[in-house]
């Protein structure tokens, strides 16, 4: 829910009885979106990331808008972005990433935007919205979504730049935003792949790439008035660096997408935390949140290569439920019945009840 504290499920009762008032407001143009309420969700860096959460009728309205708005700029975006396009996902950019390198493109800009959403400039923005964009009444309507504020608890702060991570219409508008560096790097003939605000430039040498970095850094902080993270940027090589949550390896076929072990190191340290031996939960629950955890995993991570990497977790994950079941036997007579239930004579059962 935003500041009103509504939520979806009372949207539709919410219509029903306001809807004439609120098209009514709508067309004539006094209709004001109330502002978004500041959530703060703790990023592994110690940082947070900074979501705004508009109302439910808000999130209606922007997604009419954008409903009308995709179908219009989706004909001048770069085949090159992926990112919160329609048809379009991390996995294709990865699979693009995959085919650059084997063309000989072996090392890679990795530009960081700092703090990219928080940053956006309203008037480049609304210039380049208008650009395909000329009804007054629409543009009027998307600059009050981007003027709402923000509810940081009791305290109303105005937005004089950003859009807000959290609404239907900004990952729209942060893609035409940044459809300027797209065209910059399409006009150059480079090669890059862009998700929102990750992107990555593909050169053949580290010389080409810091090249590339200076002339692509003026750009984006003269032009777009953004600002580039220096100490996330680099010139690298995709056999080492992260892109999505992935890094590439090279075999004898070529190069192929794996999550990067920064990923794999965060996985386990999740089911570390859930199998953790002091916690109060009950069997059933446990292997339905390790169920939902692991499958939401593979069906990202799913298409990189790492066979040996699930074999050991698998083994590792196995072992930590074996500690779990064993700790909650607790006494060595439950420790002997059960073990006998799952087939050890009674023999084995008592020596190993009494490890």
């Amino acid at each position: 829910a935003g500041i009103d504290g509504m939520t979806v499920d009372q949207l539709a009762e919410y219509i029903y009885k306001n809807r004439e008032e609120l098209l009514e407001s709508l067309r004539n143009g006094i209709y004001r979106p109330q502002p978004v309420r500041r959530v703060e969700i703790p990023k592994l860096d110690g940082s947070t990331r900074k979501l705004g959460v508009p109302t439910v009728v808000d999130r209606m309205i922007q997604q009419a808008v954008v409903q009308v708005l995709s179908p219009i700029h989706e004909q001048v975006f770069s085949d090159n972005s992926y990112g919160f396009r329609p048809g379009r996902s991390a996995h294709d950019a990865i699979q693009s990433v995959t085919e650059l390198y084997n063309q000989g493109y072996h090392y890679v800009v990795d530009l960081d935007l700092k703090a990219y959403f928080d940053t956006v400039n309203h008037d480049l923005l609304m210039n380049f919205i208008k650009q395909r964009v000329t009804d007054p009444w629409l543009l009027h309507l998307i600059r009050r979504f981007l003027t709402s504020g923000v509810m940081n608890g009791e305290l109303f702060r105005k937005t004089t730049k950003g859009t807000p991570q959290g609404g239907n219409l900004s990952p729209l508008l942060a893609n035409i935003y940044l459809n300027e560096l797209d065209k910059l790097l399409t006009q150059r003939g480079y090669r890059f792949v862009r998700y929102a605000d990750d992107c990555n430039i593909y050169v053949r040498s580290k010389r080409a790439g810091e090249r590339v970095l200076r002339n692509v850094t003026i750009f984006l902080e003269i032009k777009l008035k953004l600002t580039i993270n220096c100490h996330k940027t680099t010139v690298g090589s995709p056999l080492r660096l992260k892109f999505l949550g992935f890094t590439l390896g090279v075999d004898r076929n070529g190069a192929y997408a794996r999550p990067h072990k920064v990923v794999k190191q965060r996985i386990k340290q999740a089911l570390k935390i859930m199998t953790g031996r002091s916690r109060g939960i009950s069997w059933l629950m446990l292997m339905k949140k390790i169920k939902q955890k692991m499958r939401g995993w593979l069906q990202y991570y799913g298409i990189g290569k790492m066979k040996t990497f699930i074999q050991q977790l698998d083994q590792w994950l196995r072992s930590r439920i074996r500690q779990l079941i064993w700790k909650r036997w607790k006494k060595i007579k439950t420790r002997y019945r059960e073990l006998i239930k799952l087939g050890m004579t009674p023999e084995q059962a008592k020596t190993n009840a009494n490890t």
